[in-house]
């Protein structure tokens, strides 16, 4: 809500040799400020789509709308990645068209039809943002995005393991105990 200060004078204290002001108000974090980056995402989701850029690439575009760092062309950053409600919110202000969901192969019209916040919520959950398929979507979405104004960051995961780890070394066997005579 905010920080309290006394609203009476500030007065010397008796045996006091000096005044203490109210502290000053901390520095505002354009970066940390939540509002900055929805209007950023926001604003990358619009051009993606009046660009063409969605269709054919929407898996991918979810992946950096959800998961990446994205910034504008001088280096500030818009946005540190939504959860998926919020990514559901702005598909639904935003408008997206409900087809595009079957390029990862749901059915539309299975989808919750009269909630459209729901609707993308599902298919957010569906389009398995966190996959290989839409990290590589992605990958090939971010030099697209550049000419637009918006430079993406790379994947922070972890890379994907191709081959098994090695087994540890099994303990030496025991040797027989002999037995008391």
């Amino acid at each position: 809500m905010g920080e309290m200060y006394r609203t009476v004078p500030a007065v010397v204290a008796p045996a006091a040799n000096r005044i203490l002001p109210p502290p000053a108000a901390p520095a505002a974090d354009p970066a940390s400020d939540r509002s900055v980056g929805m209007e950023g995402i926001r604003r990358l989701l619009d051009t993606a789509r009046d660009a063409g850029l969605a269709a054919g690439r929407f898996r991918g575009l979810l992946h950096i709308a959800i998961g990446r760092t994205v910034s504008d062309g001088a280096g500030a950053v818009l946005s540190r990645g939504l959860t998926w409600r919020e990514a559901a919110a702005v598909l639904k202000e935003l408008r997206y068209d409900r087809e595009l969901v079957r390029e990862f192969g749901a059915d539309p019209d299975s989808l919750s039809p009269r909630d459209r916040e729901r609707f993308w919520y599902s298919a957010i959950a569906l389009a398995r943002v966190d996959s290989a398929e839409a990290s590589a979507q992605a990958d090939l979405l971010t030099p697209l995005l550049r000419p637009h104004g918006f430079v993406v960051a790379p994947s922070a995961t972890a890379p994907r393991v191709t081959k098994p780890a090695p087994r540890p070394p099994e303990p030496p066997a025991e040797k027989p105990k002999r037995k008391k005579k």
